[in-house]
């Protein structure tokens, strides 16, 4: 499995009291995606920029697209604009791929994290997989997780988060993720002003 896998995996069982949202999961799933083709040697960071490395296959279909639309071109492409470019979509791409190839169930609900109906892994080894590393508060998963508000922001493991890769990704993600919130409030504040102008006919 991979970081991005067990991300999913991680939202699909959030409490639902507490829904994601679907843009805040995709930029963290995107960012998930870096570390995991780090892992793979399928490109490495200089500073923010993402330097892709020779295309060799992951086995995981959703990185080997990934690894696909890497721009391999200079200037290359910064984090943040990788966040925003691949996670477009990117939560709904994962529990598609989920639906095909792991067993689900649909369960239907009030409050839905990704979907109008709940998408739930049955039980298998990569979902007991996932679970294991999130029972273990493994800390680049907490910390992506934090991000796309799967809960609360972890402060024990500051340092295990050392590093100048992992510190470059997650304030990318973490910055995206502020950035949509705000887009997100200037969207509610204007749609309830243009409520108020039609009250006011």
């Amino acid at each position: 499995m991979t970081t991005a896998r067990d991300l999913a995996i991680v939202a699909l069982g959030a409490a639902p009291d507490r829904p994601v949202e679907q843009g805040d999961l995709s930029l963290a799933l995107a960012g998930a995606e870096v570390f995991d083709l780090i892992e793979a040697k399928a490109l490495v960071l200089d500073g923010d920029r993402i330097l892709p490395s020779a295309q060799a296959p992951t086995g995981d279909p959703l990185l080997d697209e990934a690894v696909g639309t890497l721009v391999r071109q200079e200037p290359y492409e910064s984090v943040e604009d990788w966040l925003w470019r691949r996670g477009r979509g990117l939560s709904s791409a994962y529990v598609e791929d989920f639906e095909r190839g792991v067993p689900t169930t649909r369960s239907r609900g009030h409050r839905i994290p990704l979907r109008t109906s709940r998408t739930e892994l049955a039980d298998s080894a990569a979902r007991r997989e996932a679970e294991d590393r999130w029972a273990s508060g493994e800390p680049i998963l907490a910390a992506l997780a934090a991000a796309a508000g799967i809960r609360d922001e972890p402060s024990e493991d500051a340092e295990a988060l050392a590093g100048e890769t992992v510190t470059t990704v997650l304030a990318a993600v973490g910055d995206a993720v502020m950035e949509l919130e705000a887009v997100r409030q200037r969207k509610a504040i204007e749609d309830a002003a243009f409520d108020n102008v039609w009250r006011g006919f």
